[in-house]
């Protein structure tokens, strides 16, 4: 690690630089395996824009700058604020986007000047194994390491005392387990854990106009993304059309193998997480809930595929819309007045993401500023941007990711004074 971090700024950058280029030049076949391995189709907003995304973010990470802050300049003295490298990383990454998220993980640990132990989810390390292998093509030796295997594995990276920090994207129960598992030897964290992102359609919304756009925050990777819209509140003056218009988005969304290249919708990774989804959806109609499309998953059928499933005229407190699905069911609750709105929203234990919708973007700031969540997008859901910070509130996680606020985050604080 020493040789790395006695590198500048300047010369890491180009590291990735050269690493964003060896990504490319292997684009389609990371893609294929990332098909093959997670289940997402090759096309719309999954394998091909996973691996195109690895790209921009390393580049987009080496551009940052992060300069000494100059803290005090008097004639009492001057006082800066640098960072410098924590060490070794500890990255944990989940099966849902492994190497996307691995590059959120691994771009700004190396250009802070650590070095990076990965540990991919035991559901999709080859993709993960497959992308360090791309990458360390171009870096030097023993900076990126990966360790693949099961739960003991990140156990063993948690309580490490030569990992100087761990990263970590996933359930809340495991991120609590790291915390846990890291406390002997004070580690710094950085958790994204689990969401239950509400989205909030205002009463002057157009219908038409934001259907698609709800449609695909909600539904993005077949549902399993840590900020996708997840429960969907809509004012009862529009909530027959709001409902209407998803219906007819949703049934031009092809569903099938990943391989085929018509399909924008796949199949749910594993089966425990099908299970999952399942048992909400078959509670939700018990309970007496609507199904719009969706929710009668074909018997018999090879695969983890789950229709995608819209559900009306469900309780805010049902489990479809109180427990995380991730997956492709997305609960649609009426409401009346925006106070009732904003306490429903607010009503989880977890605050990741959230989403405004309306016609009238002063009116949506009003909203989004009293929702309780790390990031409060409008009239969009889950657009992540490499220069703007992301990170959760309440129990979605704490540090943050991305920009240069995401690299003060791997790097050690250390204040000259003089």
């Amino acid at each position: 690690q020493p040789a790395w971090g006695r590198l500048g700024h300047a010369e890491r950058s180009a590291y990735l630089n050269r690493a964003a280029d060896a990504v490319e030049a292997s684009a389609e076949a990371l893609a294929e395996l990332l098909s093959r391995e997670q289940g997402k189709p090759l096309n719309g907003p999954n394998a091909r824009f996973e691996v195109g995304a690895c790209a921009a973010w390393l580049r987009a990470t080496a551009s940052f700058e992060l300069e000494p802050e100059v803290l005090v300049d008097d004639e009492g003295g001057r006082a800066e604020l640098h960072y410098r490298p924590l060490g070794v990383v500890g990255a944990i990454g989940p099966w849902n986007w492994p190497m996307m998220i691995s590059v959120w993980q691994l771009a700004p640990a190396l250009r802070m000047g650590n070095t990076v132990v990965m540990k991919p989810s035991e559901y999709t390390p080859l993709s993960v194994l497959a992308l360090a292998k791309v990458i360390n093509q171009v870096l030097p030796a023993d900076v990126l390491h990966v360790v693949s295997g099961g739960r003991e594995v990140g156990e063993a990276l948690a309580s490490h005392p030569e990992i100087d920090k761990v990263m970590f994207t996933g359930s809340t129960a495991t991120g609590k387990a790291i915390i846990r598992s890291s406390a002997d030897t004070v580690k710094r964290l950085t958790l994204e854990l689990g969401g239950n992102d509400a989205g909030i359609v205002l009463p002057d919304a157009d219908p038409q106009a934001i259907a698609e756009g709800l449609f695909w925050g909600a539904f993005i990777n077949t549902g399993q993304t840590c900020a996708a819209l997840k429960r969907l509140y809509v004012h009862e003056d529009i909530y027959d059309q709001v409902c209407e218009a998803l219906v007819d988005v949703a049934k031009q969304m092809p569903m099938g193998v990943g391989l085929d290249e018509q399909n924008v919708l796949g199949p749910l990774q594993n089966k425990a997480q099908f299970d999952i989804v399942a048992n909400l959806v078959q509670a939700a109609k018990d309970a007496g809930a609507r199904v719009l499309t969706g929710g009668d998953p074909e018997a018999g059928q090879p695969g983890y595929f789950y229709p995608t499933t819209l559900v009306a005229d469900i309780d805010n407190d049902n489990p479809l819309v109180a427990q995380e699905q991730f997956g492709p069911a997305l609960p649609i609750v009426k409401y009346s007045s925006l106070d009732e709105v904003v306490e429903m929203a607010n009503g989880l234990d977890v605050g990741l993401g959230a989403s405004v919708w309306s016609a009238d973007p002063a009116k949506a700031r009003e909203v989004a500023a009293r929702i309780e969540a790390g990031t409060v997008w409008i009239n969009k859901h889950g657009a992540v941007d490499p220069r703007v910070p992301f990170g959760g509130a309440k129990g979605s996680g704490y540090g943050l990711e991305f920009g240069a606020e995401g690299l003060k985050h791997l790097g050690q604080p250390q204040v000259i004074s003089y």
